[in-house]
Protein backbone atom coordinates (compact mmCIF):
# COMPACT_ATOMS: atom_id res chain seq x y z
CA UNK A 1 0.00 0.00 0.00
CA UNK A 2 2.87 2.19 1.07
CA UNK A 3 4.47 1.60 -2.36
CA UNK A 4 1.67 1.98 -4.13
CA UNK A 5 1.23 5.78 -2.77
CA UNK A 6 4.80 6.78 -2.91
CA UNK A 7 4.83 5.10 -6.60
CA UNK A 8 1.31 7.90 -7.26
CA UNK A 9 2.90 10.79 -5.68
CA UNK A 10 5.81 9.88 -7.55
CA UNK A 11 3.93 10.29 -10.84
CA UNK A 12 2.15 13.36 -10.15
CA UNK A 13 5.24 15.32 -9.03
CA UNK A 14 6.99 13.96 -12.68
CA UNK A 15 3.91 15.70 -14.04
CA UNK A 16 3.83 18.72 -12.17
CA UNK A 17 7.51 19.14 -13.33
CA UNK A 18 6.73 18.29 -16.72
CA UNK A 19 3.63 20.79 -17.02
CA UNK A 20 6.30 23.68 -15.39
CA UNK A 21 8.98 23.20 -17.88
CA UNK A 22 7.61 25.50 -20.36
CA UNK A 23 5.46 23.24 -22.66
CA UNK A 24 6.02 22.44 -26.01
CA UNK A 25 8.70 23.59 -28.14
CA UNK A 26 8.74 26.00 -31.33
CA UNK A 27 9.34 23.19 -33.28
CA UNK A 28 6.32 20.50 -31.64
CA UNK A 29 3.71 23.49 -31.79
CA UNK A 30 1.69 25.05 -34.58
CA UNK A 31 3.12 28.78 -34.61
CA UNK A 32 0.52 31.85 -34.78
CA UNK A 33 1.28 34.25 -37.08
CA UNK A 34 -0.79 37.71 -36.90
CA UNK A 35 -0.32 39.39 -40.18
CA UNK A 36 -2.79 41.64 -42.71
CA UNK A 37 -4.71 40.86 -45.21
CA UNK A 38 -4.71 44.32 -47.11
CA UNK A 39 -1.43 45.37 -47.69
CA UNK A 40 0.03 44.14 -51.27
CA UNK A 41 2.41 43.39 -52.17
CA UNK A 42 4.29 42.67 -48.78
CA UNK A 43 1.58 40.95 -46.90
CA UNK A 44 -1.88 40.11 -48.11
CA UNK A 45 -4.60 36.95 -48.66
CA UNK A 46 -5.50 35.88 -52.12
CA UNK A 47 -7.46 33.02 -52.67
CA UNK A 48 -7.58 32.00 -49.31
CA UNK A 49 -4.10 31.79 -48.55
CA UNK A 50 -2.22 34.76 -46.57
CA UNK A 51 1.09 35.43 -49.10
CA UNK A 52 2.85 38.62 -50.32
CA UNK A 53 6.92 38.53 -49.57
CA UNK A 54 6.76 38.84 -45.96
CA UNK A 55 4.73 35.79 -45.05
CA UNK A 56 6.33 33.89 -48.10
CA UNK A 57 9.82 34.73 -47.04
CA UNK A 58 8.71 33.37 -42.94
CA UNK A 59 7.10 30.06 -44.99
CA UNK A 60 10.48 29.45 -46.63
CA UNK A 61 12.25 29.73 -43.17
CA UNK A 62 9.52 27.45 -41.27
CA UNK A 63 9.95 24.73 -44.38
CA UNK A 64 14.25 25.12 -43.35
CA UNK A 65 13.72 24.94 -39.44
CA UNK A 66 10.36 22.43 -39.64
CA UNK A 67 8.48 25.15 -38.07
CA UNK A 68 4.35 24.70 -38.20
CA UNK A 69 2.53 27.97 -39.38
CA UNK A 70 -0.75 29.26 -39.08
CA UNK A 71 -1.59 32.95 -40.10
CA UNK A 72 -4.24 34.81 -39.48
CA UNK A 73 -5.55 38.81 -40.02
CA UNK A 74 -5.63 41.56 -37.46
CA UNK A 75 -4.94 45.24 -37.59
CA UNK A 76 -1.97 46.52 -37.20
CA UNK A 77 -1.97 48.72 -34.53
CA UNK A 78 -2.92 45.69 -32.50
CA UNK A 79 -0.06 43.27 -33.85
CA UNK A 80 2.73 44.25 -31.79
CA UNK A 81 0.42 44.11 -28.44
CA UNK A 82 -0.77 40.68 -29.25
CA UNK A 83 2.30 39.42 -30.03
CA UNK A 84 3.69 40.69 -27.05
CA UNK A 85 0.84 39.31 -25.11
CA UNK A 86 1.11 35.72 -26.77
CA UNK A 87 -1.90 35.91 -29.04
CA UNK A 88 0.69 35.11 -31.89
CA UNK A 89 3.72 33.70 -31.79
CA UNK A 90 4.84 35.66 -34.97
CA UNK A 91 4.28 39.28 -36.19
CA UNK A 92 4.61 39.58 -39.72
CA UNK A 93 4.40 42.96 -41.26
CA UNK A 94 6.77 44.67 -42.82
CA UNK A 95 7.51 45.67 -39.54
CA UNK A 96 9.85 48.45 -39.07
CA UNK A 97 11.96 47.77 -36.23
CA UNK A 98 11.99 51.05 -33.97
CA UNK A 99 13.63 51.59 -30.91
CA UNK A 100 10.43 51.96 -29.21
CA UNK A 101 8.75 48.41 -30.19
CA UNK A 102 11.72 46.62 -29.73
CA UNK A 103 10.73 47.86 -25.71
CA UNK A 104 8.06 45.51 -26.25
CA UNK A 105 8.45 42.77 -28.40
CA UNK A 106 12.19 41.09 -29.80
CA UNK A 107 12.60 41.22 -33.49
CA UNK A 108 14.76 38.71 -35.72
CA UNK A 109 17.51 39.87 -37.91
CA UNK A 110 16.60 42.39 -40.38
CA UNK A 111 15.16 40.83 -43.67
CA UNK A 112 14.58 44.16 -45.32
CA UNK A 113 14.79 47.89 -44.83
CA UNK A 114 11.63 50.54 -44.93
CA UNK A 115 11.33 52.45 -48.15
CA UNK A 116 8.23 55.24 -47.77
CA UNK A 117 6.37 57.12 -50.08
CA UNK A 118 4.06 59.99 -50.62
CA UNK A 119 0.85 59.08 -52.53
CA UNK A 120 -1.40 60.89 -54.32
CA UNK A 121 -4.16 60.89 -56.61
CA UNK A 122 -3.56 61.83 -59.91
CA UNK A 123 -3.83 65.87 -60.96
CA UNK A 124 -2.87 66.45 -57.20
CA UNK A 125 -0.06 69.81 -56.74
CA UNK A 126 1.55 68.11 -54.35
CA UNK A 127 4.94 67.00 -55.79
CA UNK A 128 6.92 66.64 -52.29
CA UNK A 129 7.06 67.06 -48.30
CA UNK A 130 6.46 70.64 -48.46
CA UNK A 131 3.79 70.35 -49.80
CA UNK A 132 1.84 68.18 -47.36
CA UNK A 133 1.71 71.45 -45.07
CA UNK A 134 -1.69 71.80 -43.95
CA UNK A 135 -2.89 69.08 -46.00
CA UNK A 136 -4.69 66.34 -44.39
CA UNK A 137 -2.93 63.14 -44.73
CA UNK A 138 -3.60 59.57 -44.14
CA UNK A 139 -0.93 57.35 -42.35
CA UNK A 140 -1.37 53.80 -40.65
CA UNK A 141 -1.59 53.94 -36.76
CA UNK A 142 1.65 53.62 -35.26
CA UNK A 143 4.00 52.56 -37.81
CA UNK A 144 7.17 54.40 -39.78
CA UNK A 145 5.02 56.57 -41.69
CA UNK A 146 3.17 57.78 -39.21
CA UNK A 147 5.68 59.24 -37.21
CA UNK A 148 7.86 60.30 -40.52
CA UNK A 149 4.77 63.01 -41.12
CA UNK A 150 4.73 64.17 -37.39
CA UNK A 151 8.17 64.42 -37.39
CA UNK A 152 9.06 66.20 -40.74
CA UNK A 153 5.44 68.09 -41.71
CA UNK A 154 4.23 68.89 -38.25
CA UNK A 155 1.35 71.31 -39.30
CA UNK A 156 -0.01 68.44 -41.43
CA UNK A 157 -3.19 67.09 -40.76
CA UNK A 158 -2.07 63.41 -39.90
CA UNK A 159 -5.37 61.17 -39.97
CA UNK A 160 -4.74 57.58 -38.64
CA UNK A 161 -5.93 54.68 -39.82
CA UNK A 162 -6.01 51.05 -38.51
CA UNK A 163 -5.35 48.96 -41.86
CA UNK A 164 -4.12 50.13 -45.07
CA UNK A 165 -7.73 49.52 -47.31
CA UNK A 166 -9.30 52.11 -45.10
CA UNK A 167 -6.61 54.28 -45.66
CA UNK A 168 -6.67 54.03 -49.40
CA UNK A 169 -10.24 54.18 -49.17
CA UNK A 170 -10.23 57.81 -48.08
CA UNK A 171 -7.48 59.18 -50.69
CA UNK A 172 -9.67 57.88 -53.51
CA UNK A 173 -12.53 59.52 -52.00
CA UNK A 174 -10.72 62.60 -51.51
CA UNK A 175 -11.20 62.19 -47.83
CA UNK A 176 -7.44 62.86 -47.61
CA UNK A 177 -5.68 65.08 -49.50
CA UNK A 178 -2.39 62.50 -49.65
CA UNK A 179 -0.88 58.95 -48.03
CA UNK A 180 1.98 57.63 -46.45
CA UNK A 181 2.79 54.19 -46.88
CA UNK A 182 5.45 51.74 -48.33
CA UNK A 183 6.81 52.20 -51.29
CA UNK A 184 5.62 48.76 -52.69
CA UNK A 185 1.99 48.94 -51.71
CA UNK A 186 2.28 52.98 -52.91
CA UNK A 187 3.27 51.18 -56.33
CA UNK A 188 0.35 47.96 -56.15
CA UNK A 189 -1.82 50.64 -55.76
CA UNK A 190 -1.32 52.38 -58.81
CA UNK A 191 -1.28 49.50 -60.82
CA UNK A 192 -4.75 47.87 -59.46
CA UNK A 193 -6.66 51.20 -58.65
CA UNK A 194 -9.56 51.05 -61.43
CA UNK A 195 -11.86 53.41 -59.79
CA UNK A 196 -9.78 56.52 -58.93
CA UNK A 197 -5.75 57.30 -61.14
CA UNK A 198 -3.08 57.40 -58.72
CA UNK A 199 0.37 58.70 -58.55
CA UNK A 200 3.98 58.11 -56.20
CA UNK A 201 4.97 61.49 -55.51
CA UNK A 202 7.89 60.19 -53.94
CA UNK A 203 9.99 57.82 -52.35
CA UNK A 204 13.11 57.69 -49.83
CA UNK A 205 14.36 54.82 -48.56
CA UNK A 206 15.12 54.64 -44.61
CA UNK A 207 17.73 53.07 -42.63
CA UNK A 208 14.83 51.27 -40.61
CA UNK A 209 15.37 47.80 -41.07
CA UNK A 210 12.25 45.20 -41.27
CA UNK A 211 11.99 42.48 -38.71
CA UNK A 212 9.37 39.59 -37.96
CA UNK A 213 8.59 40.34 -33.91
CA UNK A 214 8.35 37.34 -31.32
CA UNK A 215 7.76 37.91 -27.73
CA UNK A 216 10.55 39.04 -25.34
CA UNK A 217 12.41 36.66 -24.58
CA UNK A 218 11.47 33.62 -26.73
CA UNK A 219 15.10 33.00 -27.53
CA UNK A 220 14.42 29.48 -29.17
CA UNK A 221 11.84 31.20 -32.13
CA UNK A 222 13.81 33.65 -32.76
CA UNK A 223 17.34 31.67 -32.80
CA UNK A 224 15.40 29.05 -35.18
CA UNK A 225 13.81 32.43 -37.43
CA UNK A 226 17.27 33.78 -37.99
CA UNK A 227 19.04 30.59 -38.91
CA UNK A 228 16.21 30.18 -41.31
CA UNK A 229 17.01 33.42 -42.41
CA UNK A 230 20.52 32.79 -43.53
CA UNK A 231 19.74 29.81 -45.11
CA UNK A 232 16.86 31.24 -47.03
CA UNK A 233 19.38 33.98 -48.34
CA UNK A 234 22.19 31.50 -49.08
CA UNK A 235 20.57 29.88 -51.36
CA UNK A 236 18.80 32.36 -53.30
CA UNK A 237 15.21 32.44 -52.22
CA UNK A 238 15.53 35.51 -50.11
CA UNK A 239 16.15 37.14 -53.62
CA UNK A 240 13.88 35.26 -55.90
CA UNK A 241 10.99 36.33 -53.96
CA UNK A 242 11.97 39.82 -53.91
CA UNK A 243 11.96 39.97 -57.57
CA UNK A 244 8.56 38.27 -57.66
CA UNK A 245 6.74 40.71 -54.84
CA UNK A 246 9.57 43.78 -55.13
CA UNK A 247 10.72 44.03 -58.67
CA UNK A 248 11.42 47.81 -58.79
CA UNK A 249 12.69 48.25 -54.89
CA UNK A 250 16.73 47.80 -54.61
CA UNK A 251 18.26 44.69 -53.47
CA UNK A 252 20.99 45.56 -50.37
CA UNK A 253 24.15 43.56 -50.70
CA UNK A 254 23.85 41.72 -47.67
CA UNK A 255 20.42 39.70 -48.73
CA UNK A 256 22.53 38.46 -51.92
CA UNK A 257 23.57 35.20 -52.11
Amino acid sequence: MKKTLLATLAAGLVAVLTACGGGESATEKTLRVGTLSDAPPNIYVENGNYTGFDNELLKAIAAKQNLKLEFASTDFSSLLGQVANNQFDIGSSAIAQTDERKKNVDFSSPYNFEVMSIQTKDGSPITEEKGLSGKRVAVIQATVGDKWLTSTVPDAQAVRFPGYAPALAALKSGAVDAYILDQAIAETNVKESTDAKLKVVKSFTTDVPHGFAVKKGNSELLTKINEGLKQVIADGTWVKLHEKFLPTAPVPAQFKA
